[in-house]
């Protein structure tokens, strides 16, 4: 049984920072693949930290003495990558002036790691399969069969089931790689590990270039934790050496990280909560701009029923099943009832009677309205913006300035949220 303090020792070892469960799982799986045979395949996304769990398990094995060699699949182009992993003889190609020895003969007794397995040629799958099969290879030009002791370690980043649905990957490979799976976390799902990662790379940034080292307080530490990393480690060491390098200020606060934290996605600043991103169809931006235009719509056709109304001295029945779409909310028993019933249940901006009851109004009172109505600004002075600005102060306003609350009403993350506060250049 591996214990917490072996893992803990691993991490030192190997320079390991995070004390996330799912990283510990990893890490204890890795240890317990070390000392067998067995092929070993690490998924994960790209920029995780894959490299790192070969190397534990080469260093952990029986085979810790012999050569270790990395090798990036996507890396090598196809028509190398066979002589390049099984060598070749001389003159069995252009170029081949003499004979070469592929990493599968250099590494005999061993560990070879084959990064981005995915992108590897079928050709080469099948080689490889041998390999794994027989301990035996042919050289590239050469009809001699020879043989090796090497283990294998791979990795990929992509999902292999589907590569192998879509014919790009070998079954009977992804099976014989697949004896000991370990799954690398993203750095997103490793919480408090991305403020201890951050604080470790400025702090070398720091020694390196003898500079006080960048820190950040709570708010910038919550927010930091909130970011998903799409890029994961590689991202946030790239993100805290522009900050060391860039803010005079070396406290940093959420305002001021936010600059350096990219948006993820055609995200849109405020969203409207109804529903999550898997139920729609089309962008959160999408969402809005509809809402605006059916306001728009039916602005434009409530302006057209007070015009109508006015000109025929009052709401008539005709006008109100011609804009009934305007009343689709109102609980009305028919649209021919009399007029004096249905208007009833609403209330209108401007003094509108029914034909039954006709009152005097003051003189030139009509035209204005209607000249008021004609020269209305458009509907565009509706503004994204505007309209942006006033949700935000409104949910401010309703959660007593608390950002976080203000955020989660509006739909958005704190960190957007701390980006429109800045531009709207709001108190």
């Amino acid at each position: 049984m591996i214990t917490a303090a072996e893992i803990q020792a691993v991490k030192q070892r190997f320079g390991i920072i995070g004390n996330s469960p799912l990283l510990s799982h990893a890490i204890q799986v890795a240890m317990q693949a070390a000392p067998t045979e067995m092929t070993v395949l690490i998924t994960g996304e790209s920029g995780s930290g894959k490299e790192s769990f070969s190397k534990i398990i080469h260093s952990l094995s029986l085979r810790k003495h012999g050569k270790f060699i990395a090798i990036n699949c996507g890396a090598i182009p196809e028509g190398t990558i066979d002589s390049e992993l099984f060598g070749h003889e001389k003159g069995s190609f252009t170029g081949a002036h003499e004979a070469r020895k592929g990493y599968f003969e250099v590494t005999d007794g061993g560990s070879i790691f084959l990064d981005e397995i995915g992108e590897m040629p079928l050709g080469t799958q099948a080689r490889l399969l041998r390999v794994l099969e027989n301990g035996e290879f042919i050289k590239v030009g050469s009809s001699k069969v020879q043989k090796t002791n090497v283990r294998v370690i791979t990795a990929t980043n992509v999902n292999l089931i589907k590569a192998v649905e879509k014919g790009k990957f070998r079954e009977d490979l992804y099976y014989r790689l697949n004896t000991v799976p370990i799954f690398v976390p993203p750095l997103r799902e490793r919480g408090e590990d991305m403020v201890l990662l951050f604080r470790k790379f400025t702090s070398d940034f720091s020694e390196k270039y003898h500079v006080k080292p960048i820190t950040l307080d709570a708010e910038a530490q919550a927010l930091l934790q909130r970011y998903p990393f799409p890029g994961n480690i590689r991202q946030l060491k790239n993100i805290a050496e522009q900050v060391s390098l860039l803010e005079e200020q070396r406290e940093v606060n959420a305002l001021t990280l936010t600059k350096y934290l990219p948006e993820v996605g055609a995200r849109l600043p405020i969203t409207l909560a109804t529903g999550t991103a898997d139920s729609m169809d089309f962008s959160e931006r999408d969402i809005l701009y509809k809402v605006l235009f059916d306001m728009k719509k039916d602005m434009n056709e409530l302006k057209k029923l007070i015009l109508e109304s006015y000109q025929n001295g009052g709401i008539h029945p005709t006008i109100m099943q011609k804009h009934q779409g305007l009343f689709e909310d109102i609980e009305t028993t028919t649209l021919a009832k009399e007029t004096s019933e249905t208007t009833s249940h609403f209330s209108m901006p401007l003094r509108i009677e029914s034909t039954k009851k006709e009152e005097p109004v003051e003189e030139g009172y009509e035209e204005d309205i209607i000249e008021d109505i004609l020269h209305e600004e458009d509907d565009t002075s509706l503004s994204l913006e505007r309209k942006e600005k006033e949700m935000i102060l409104k949910a401010l306003q309703k959660h007593s300035n608390k950002r976080k609350y203000a955020a989660q009403d509006l739909g958005i993350s704190e960190r957007t949220l701390y980006r429109k506060i800045k531009q709207y250049d709001i108190e």
